[in-house]
C-alpha cells in the first residue's frame, strides 16, 4: 500500500511539473529573440559598384590611306615609340607611277594653255583686221563707192571674227580649269606618296600589331584602311566600366574611387570619374533586357607609384584589358547618426488609428489611406516601441538617421525577418547574443 502512494505522490508531481512547464512555455511563446544595436555616430560614404577592363586613356589605331606591300616595319610590339618615328613603309611603286602620270598630264594641259592663249592672239589679231575693213566698208557703202555684196562680205568677215575671238577666250578659260584640275591631281598623288611612310603620331607603346612585313594592306584617302598596329600613351590609364540605368543618376564627373585590380591583390587604388556616357548600351530582349552607362574612370599615378620604383622604365605596371572592379563615391556624411542597414523597415502609418495602433506588420490589404513609412524598433523596457524616422545615404552596412533618434537609443536590429515582418508595437522581447540566434535556428 506504501508503495502505491508513493506512486501517486510520485505520479501527481509529475503532472505538476508537466503544467508549470506548459504554462511557462506558453506564457514565453510569445516573446521574440532580438538582438539590439546603439545609436552611432560614424561617418557613411555611399558608393555605386561596377567592373570593367583598364585602358589607356589616349591611344591611336594606325591604318593604311593606300594599297600595297608592307616593306618596312622597324617596330614590334612593346616597343616604346616617339613622336614621328618611322613605323610602317609601303611600297611606293604604284603611287610613284601616279605621280608621274599626274605631272605628264599637267605638264600637257599647261601647253594646251600656251597654245589657247596663242589662238586668242591670233583671233583677236584677225577681229581687228575685219573691224578695220568693216568700218571703212561701211563708209564707202554710206558713199555709194562699193557695192551691196562687198558691205554684206566685210560685215560677215567682221562678225565671224568677233565670233572666233569669244570662243578662243572660252578655249583659254577651258584649258585654265583643266591646268588646276591636273595640279589637283598631282597634288593628291603626291600626298598618297607621302602616305607610304607612316610616322607615329605620338609618343607611347605599340600595343597592338595586326601586320607583319610583306602583307598586303588596303586603304583609301576616303575611308579609313586595313589597321595595321595600335600606340598608346600608357602613363595614363583608366578604367572603363558600365554602370546601371538605376545608378547612374548619382554618378558626376570628379567623383573619387577606389579601384581593385585583378593581378594585384590586397592593393587598392585610387581614380577619378573623367566621363559619363549621355546614350545608353541595351543588352538582351523583352525581360532579360539590360541598360547600362559606359563610365570612364582615370586611374590617379601617385596611388600605383610605389609599382614602378623597381622598374627602370617607368612603364604603368597596368596592362591594357586588365580587369578591375571599382567603388564610386558618390555621397559622403560625416559624423552623423547611423545604424545598421537591416533594422530600418517599413510599417503603415495609419492616420485614423492611435499611436498605439500604428506599428502594423505591412499587408497588401491595408487601405489605401495607409502610407508606408520607414521605421525602426526602439527597445523600451522590455517591449517593441516603433519609431518612424528619415533617413539620409547609406553604405553596405549603415545608413544615416536624419529625424526620429538620439544618439545611444537601442534599436532591435535583428533576425532580419522579424524586424521586417513580424514585429509590431509594443510586442514582448529578449535580448539575446547574436550567437544565440544561430543556436535557435539550428534547433
Amino acid at each position: 500500500m506504501k508503495s502505491k502512494k508513493w506512486i501517486f505522490i510520485l505520479l501527481g508531481l509529475l503532472v505538476v511539473l508537466i503544467v508549470i512547464a506548459l504554462i511557462k512555455g506558453k506564457s514565453g511563446a510569445g516573446v521574440e529573440k532580438v538582438t539590439v544595436e546603439k545609436v552611432e555616430r560614424r561617418t557613411i560614404i555611399e558608393t555605386v559598384a561596377a567592373s570593367g577592363k583598364i585602358q589607356p586613356e589616349t591611344e591611336v589605331i594606325i591604318s593604311s590611306d593606300v594599297s600595297g606591300e608592307i616593306i618596312e616595319m622597324p617596330v614590334k610590339e612593346g616597343q616604346t615609340v616617339k613622336q614621328g618615328d618611322l613605323l610602317v613603309k609601303i611600297n611606293p611603286d604604284l603611287v610613284e607611277s601616279a605621280v608621274n602620270r599626274a605631272e605628264a598630264a599637267l605638264n600637257t594641259s599647261k601647253a594646251n594653255l600656251l597654245g589657247a592663249r596663242a589662238r586668242l592672239a591670233q583671233a583677236k589679231s584677225q577681229f581687228e583686221n575685219a573691224k578695220a575693213t568693216f568700218n571703212r566698208n561701211d563708209k564707202l557703202y554710206k558713199d555709194k563707192v562699193i557695192s551691196q555684196a562687198e558691205y554684206d562680205q566685210a560685215k560677215a568677215n567682221f562678225e565671224v571674227a568677233q565670233s572666233e575671238v569669244k570662243a578662243a577666250e572660252e578655249s583659254v578659260e577651258a584649258a585654265k580649269y583643266n591646268v588646276k584640275s591636273a595640279e589637283a591631281t598631282l597634288s593628291e598623288a603626291e600626298e598618297n606618296l607621302g602616305r607610304t611612310s607612316i610616322y607615329s603620331p605620338m609618343s607611347g607603346v605599340i600595343t597592338k600589331l595586326n601586320r607583319e612585313k610583306g602583307e598586303r594592306v588596303v586603304g583609301t584617302a576616303q575611308m579609313a584602311g586595313t589597321e595595321i598596329m595600335t600606340v598608346a600613351d600608357l602613363s595614363i590609364m583608366e578604367v572603363a566600366v558600365e554602370v546601371n540605368e538605376n545608378d547612374i543618376v548619382r554618378v558626376d564627373i570628379g567623383d573619387t574611387t577606389e579601384i581593385e585590380v585583378d593581378a594585384y591583390l590586397d592593393e587598392t587604388f585610387l581614380g577619378v570619374v573623367t566621363e559619363i556616357a549621355n546614350s545608353a548600351k541595351v543588352e538582351g530582349v523583352s525581360a532579360d533586357q539590360v541598360t547600362n552607362f559606359d563610365v570612364k574612370i582615370r586611374m590617379i599615378q601617385s596611388s600605383y607609384i610605389h609599382l614602378m620604383e623597381n622598374d627602370s622604365s617607368k612603364r604603368s605596371p597596368f596592362r591594357p584589358g586588365m580587369s578591375a572592379s571599382v567603388e564610386v563615391r558618390t555621397k559622403e556624411a560625416k559624423n552623423v547618426l547611423s545604424v545598421p542597414i537591416q533594422s530600418v523597415t517599413t510599417r503603415a502609418e495609419k492616420k485614423d488609428k492611435d499611436s498605439s495602433e500604428t506599428a502594423e506588420k505591412p499587408s497588401p490589404l491595408s487601405s489605401k489611406e495607409d502610407k508606408m513609412k520607414e521605421c525602426v524598433f526602439v527597445k523600451d523596457g522590455e517591449k517593441a516601441k516603433l519609431v518612424f524616422v528619415k533617413t539620409g545615404i547609406q553604405n553596405t552596412m549603415h545608413i544615416e538617421i536624419k529625424e526620429g533618434l538620439e544618439e545611444n537609443d537601442e534599436i532591435i536590429s535583428g533576425p532580419y525577418t522579424i524586424v521586417s515582418k513580424m514585429l509590431k508595437d509594443g510586442d514582448d522581447v529578449e535580448v539575446v547574443e547574436k550567437n544565440q540566434l544561430f543556436n535557435r535556428a539550428k534547433e
